[in-house]
């Protein structure tokens, strides 16, 4: 499955962090295409927006109807992310940072579709989404009306 195409990263990314970015990417939104419990995927940060450094992470927002069937590793494991970093809470949204053995950190803010919501869009997500956002996975356009919400004010 592939995913839109990102946008250039900053100038001083090495081409290999760029392919291995990319790579992260295409899996991540490969495997959420395949899952029906995945409501959304959207990428975000500087990933998103085109100003990528070596020191950057990945930052995805990955929307499902069971946060906590994603408190184990195993599904990271499978997606090429061996190495737990850490695991916290933000509001609505729980953190689950990994490593690929490259050392590049990929980290998903799980949390329910609700995050997405869009009457009215909560501040948070507001400046999330505001920071760079390119939609990586929307069965259902949700990701969409959100990303359209916060252009419009």
């Amino acid at each position: 499955m592939s995913h839109p195409p990102l946008p250039s990263p900053g100038p001083d990314l090495p081409a290999a962090r760029v392919t291995e970015i990319n790579a992260v990417v295409a899996e991540v939104t490969g495997w959420a295409a395949r899952r029906p419990d995945v409501a959304g995927l959207l990428l975000v940060g500087s990933c998103a927006r085109g100003a990528a450094r070596t020191s950057s992470d990945v930052d995805l927002v990955l929307l499902v109807a069971d946060v906590s069937a994603f408190d184990g590793d195993a599904w990271a494991h499978g997606l090429g992310l061996p190495l737990p970093v850490r695991t916290r809470q933000w509001g609505a949204i729980r953190e689950r940072r990994f490593k690929t053995r490259a050392g590049l950190e990929v980290e998903f803010g799980i949390g329910t579709p609700s995050w997405a919501a869009t009457k009215p869009v909560d501040p948070g997500t507001r400046r999330v989404v505001g920071d760079g956002a390119l939609v990586l996975h929307d069965p259902v356009g949700l990701l969409a009306e959100l990303t359209a919400a916060c252009r419009e004010g």
